[in-house]
């Protein structure tokens, strides 16, 4: 196994100043040697993707904001997600907020697509983002993205590096959502997207929810993307992120979703984003996130 580092330096998609230093705080915490550390192969990408600071950017409109910035990094990033996939490397994308995720999956769709397999996503995350231009409270693409991928939203958007969808709905598990807006609910709803509200996993527990995602998921999808935002942990354990909700998942909880799912072999690229090294404390967050990305990788404690 081989594992690329992709850091991606923006911050425009969210609605505080600070995750484009997540992908620093990430490798502070060791991500690069822990990872290392399980016998897996680490390599660099060729430098990180920069975009401009939001002081120099293009508002552009306050339903899409600095969408101009954010379409230009995003296909930067899908040209080098590509890549990775083309030369048998899984990428490791650092963000960032989570509007990286566009570009992210772009990428990985226009690899998939021209070798003829199906790509499945589970999507860890606070929020549902599965805003369009038209339900967003705030314009913050951060929360747009997930809709983006399934093909909601603006054109620069939706087709980015490719045609639209990125991923059929069907293809998509969101875990651990709890903070989600009135439309949201019903764009969820009409795209019959499959969701573990932190409700379904009080009630299921944590190995049931996984356990039936990867059930629908394998019988549908060749490989897996994990998009894992570090809010999807409560703010106890992660308390470096612009958007923290309370009742969020546990540490234990999150190492078993990503134990499993490496259990499953249909890993084929992560992304981990939102670390706010401005509101962390210690690096305490990109700590963790490092822990629950190496559990993704197949990191056991046996």
């Amino acid at each position: 196994m081989k594992v690329r580092l992709i850091d991606v330096q923006m911050d425009l998609g969210a609605g505080r100043r600070g995750v484009d230093m997540g992908p620093s705080a990430l490798r502070l915490a060791g991500i690069r040697e822990k990872v290392a550390a399980m016998g897996i192969e680490v390599e660099d990408d060729s430098e990180p993707i920069a975009v401009a600071i939001r002081e120099r950017g293009e508002a552009y409109d306050p339903h899409l904001r600095f969408l101009p910035e954010i379409v230009s990094g995003c296909t930067r990033l899908a040209e080098r997600v590509e890549l990775a996939k083309d030369e048998g490397v899984i990428p490791l994308v650092m963000g960032g907020d989570h509007s990286i995720a566009i570009g992210t999956i772009a990428g990985l769709s226009s690899y998939y697509r021209k070798k003829r397999r199906s790509l499945g996503v589970v999507w860890i995350d606070a929020h549902a983002d599965f805003n369009t231009p038209e339900s967003t409270p705030s314009g913050n693409i951060h929360g747009m993205p997930l809709a983006v991928t399934v093909g909601l939203g603006v054109a620069e958007l939706t087709g980015l590096y490719g045609p639209a969808p990125k991923v059929a709905p069907e293809n998509v598990v969101l875990v651990g959502i709890r903070d989600v807006d009135p439309f949201e609910k019903q764009n969820l709803r009409d795209h019959r997207i499959q969701s573990y509200t932190m409700s379904d996993i009080d009630r299921l527990g944590m190995f049931t929810v996984i356990d039936e995602a990867i059930e629908r998921l394998s019988g549908r999808c060749d490989d897996l993307h994990i998009s894992f935002d570090v809010d999807s942990l409560d703010p106890e354990f992660a308390p470096g992120v612009g958007t923290p909700v309370k009742g969020g998942l546990q540490y234990r909880e999150l190492h078993l979703l990503m134990e499993t799912l490496a259990a499953s072999k249909m890993v084929g690229s992560i992304e981990v984003v939102e670390v706010n090294p401005i509101l962390d404390h210690a690096n305490a967050t990109a700590l963790v996130a490092v822990e629950m990305v190496t559990s993704a990788l197949g990191k056991t404690i046996l």
